[in-house]
């Protein structure tokens, strides 16, 4: 009879494609990408097989159930204390020694286990294969189902499976340790079924976890060891744990040395110890070339569409006999601050896609490989540079990647530098100050931002590690997964959900705060104003002029900007807009018009930069300081954080114009 509902969870080692396959089980946009820890906590979604509901459940990626990082810590709680009904083991046919590690453990579980023989495409362009009759039955008899989650393949195979075998325990002795190991096991049983009884499960595996001292499970499940457990024997069970594993593979795996893959080729440059900081560079460096040269090409169409429909609508609105002050909110409001953010749209679509097809082909996890010299000297490892590297796209994510990190304290100093990655939200401000006022060099100048966060993030990470003394972490272990040809529905998502958000943004919080500004700025104690300059915003700017002067930012008008910007970055361009009544502010006209509102004032090129630089460094928006709280859990340590950053922003960017005016 077939069940009403099973509660499935997708367990693999990071970036086996658990999520890649659980987005075409359920139709999610979760992010996927070709480097380890994407996923970052329980993700939860439903499907249908024939009259069966199905309940899927993707789990942060793990190389065992030994739980060391929050991520680690996540799944092993969900196999071990939910209603999971069956686990998907989703294994790397490409690297089959190393996946089926975790593929031993879960086994221990006494749970359903239904192994996902993914990637089999990558299998088979090396020339290999593997015996689908043999590798069942040395797994136990466990079902073992051949999928591609990148061209879903096998995807009803594997439901079918689950279906038919949700109830089928597999044996638990799959891996047999020596007699000196089997027989402690035996004896721990013995006790953990006195002291919980006959009935609790998974008592193997809780054995097992006694024997290697595992913290959790010791303190979980207390009973007298010492007289059998004289010491840790971790390393014995998965010494033989491997040695069992390597028996397997020699049995179903063959031709693996015959054909070598195209990644350690391309390795010996990407992540040459000299060659592979440059070529990063120059890649980032390229990824803005593009951005630039088509994103400004096409972001030409955007602006005369804007100034059509702006004009339009001023027509329609002045032919319908609407209110000065109502043309005025929709046309010098709503439509400047959001049109001007949406012209900006090319831009940041081309980031996005470079972005996306750098993560999908594996290059990514390179770099936390080429970065962990650099970073091992300031307390941390390669791995930490990882979510700083997804800052480029979007801090929130960022900060949330550090759950990858096992330390605390290293999580926490992550969190502090990854706002300094320049996201894409700065990426407007970048372009239009640069466009405007350096011209030619104006990718030169927006790559130069980009280098200076990361220069900035490390030498803050050196002075903490210094105050902390912080400790070099030690040898980097990372996976660097195997370079793929990017999965055009993997970019396609990855894009879409980017460019979504943006889009989001304009029609929330910067419509939003492109009325409020517009109020803020056009109305006073006494009512409606006809100077700006006598109007709520112009007190709340004049505030601010003198201890901006000194960064060559004593405008009042830039003041409000940055003050907007904290809702978000994007707000920044839009409050200019806005402030300075430019319909059009990314179009040639408008830098024009606005350069020489800017120039009227002694704004130069070196005002510009020192702008720039501050809003690179400074608080960075509402969305992020959530999740900082949310991570860190601590208001203190996150308003710490913030006012750490704004000050930070004010000293470096008075020192970028007082010494740019010396020169």
């Amino acid at each position: 009879m077939r069940p009403k509902h099973i509660t499935v969870a997708f367990m693999g080692n990071p970036n086996c494609g658990k999520t890649t396959l659980f987005n075409a089980y359920t139709g999610a946009n979760l992010k996927v990408a070709n480097w380890p820890g994407v996923t970052v906590e329980r993700k939860e979604g439903y499907t249908n097989y024939k009259s069966t509901k199905l309940t899927l459940v993707d789990l942060p990626g793990v190389y065992s159930l030994t739980s060391y990082t929050i991520e680690e810590r996540v799944s092993r709680k969900e196999v071990l204390e939910s209603n999971v009904d069956v686990i998907i083991n989703v294994v790397d046919a490409s690297s089959l020694e190393r996946n089926l590690y975790l593929t031993m453990q879960l086994l221990e579980l006494g749970k359903p286990v239904i192994v996902a023989l993914n990637m089999m495409d990558i299998v088979e362009e090396r020339g290999m294969e593997i015996d689908l009759h043999r590798l069942p039955e040395v797994l136990g008899d466990i079902p073992v189902v051949p999928v591609s989650a990148r061209k879903r393949t096998g995807l009803d195979v594997l439901m079918h499976a689950v279906v038919h075998h949700y109830q089928e325990i597999p044996d638990e002795k799959v891996v047999t340790y020596s007699d000196e190991i089997e027989n402690k096991i035996e004896q721990l049983i013995e006790r953990l079924k006195k002291e919980y009884g006959d009935d609790h499960q998974i008592l193997r595996w809780h054995a097992i976890k006694l024997l290697e001292n595992d913290e959790t499970v010791t303190k979980e499940h207390p009973i007298l060891i010492e007289d059998i457990v004289d010491r840790s024997y971790e390393n014995e069970i998965i010494n033989q744990k491997y040695e069992y594993i390597e028996e397997v593979v020699e049995e179903c795996l063959f031709n693996r040395d015959e054909k070598v893959a195209f990644t350690e080729k391309i390795d010996k440059w990407l992540t040459h110890p000299f060659w592979g900081l440059p070529i990063f560079l120059g890649i980032i460096a390229l990824v803005f070339f593009l951005t630039f040269t088509i994103g400004d090409f096409l972001k030409g169409y955007f602006e005369v569409g804007l100034e059509l429909f702006s004009g339009m609508v001023t027509s329609l609105l002045e032919a319908a006999n609407v209110s000065d002050w109502m043309v005025s909110l929709i046309v010098d409001g709503i439509i400047a601050g959001v049109g001007g953010i949406l012209t900006f749209l090319p831009n940041i679509f081309i980031l996005f896609l470079a972005l996306a097809l750098l993560e999908d082909s594996g290059y990514m996890a390179r770099v936390a490989y080429v970065m962990d010299g650099v970073m091992g000297k300031v307390g941390l490892s390669g791995k930490a540079f990882l979510p700083m590297v997804l800052g480029f796209g979007c801090t929130v994510p960022a900060v949330m990647a550090t759950r990858a990190l096992e330390k605390e304290a290293d999580r926490k100093r992550t969190i502090l530098l990854t706002p300094f990655m320049s996201c894409s939200a700065r990426l407007p401000i970048y372009v239009l100050f640069a466009d405007m006022f350096f011209d030619s060099y104006a990718m030169i100048v927006s790559y130069s931002l980009y280098i200076i966060g990361v220069v900035m993030a490390i030498f803050i990470a050196l002075i903490v590690s210094k105050i902390t003394k912080a400790k070099d972490t030690g040898i980097l272990m990372i996976e660097l997964p195997e370079y793929k040809t990017p999965n055009p529905r993997t970019i396609r998502i990855y894009v879409w959900e980017k460019v979504k958000d943006y889009l989001t943004k304009a029609g929330t919080i910067i419509f939003l705060a492109s009325i409020v500004l517009w109020f803020v700025l056009n109305f006073n104690g006494n009512g409606m104003v006809t100077d700006v300059s006598e109007s709520f915003g112009a007190t709340f700017g004049h505030w601010m002029e003198p201890i901006l002067s000194t960064a060559g930012l004593g405008m009042w008008q830039i003041g409000l900007a940055l003050l907007c910007g904290i809702s978000a970055k994007e707000v920044v361009v839009s409050s200019f807009s806005v402030l300075f009544s430019i319909n059009n502010i990314n179009s040639a006209a408008g830098m024009a018009a606005l350069s020489g509102i800017l120039g009227a004032s002694g704004f130069t090129s070196l005002n510009a930069y020192a702008l720039m630089i501050f809003c690179l460094l400074y608080t960075p928006c509402i969305a992020t300081i959530a999740t900082i709280k949310r991570e860190t859990r601590s208001w203190k340590w996150t308003i710490g954080m913030v006012v750490f950053q704004l000050v930070l922003a004010w000293v470096v960017a008075t020192l970028v114009f007082q010494i740019g005016r010396l020169l």
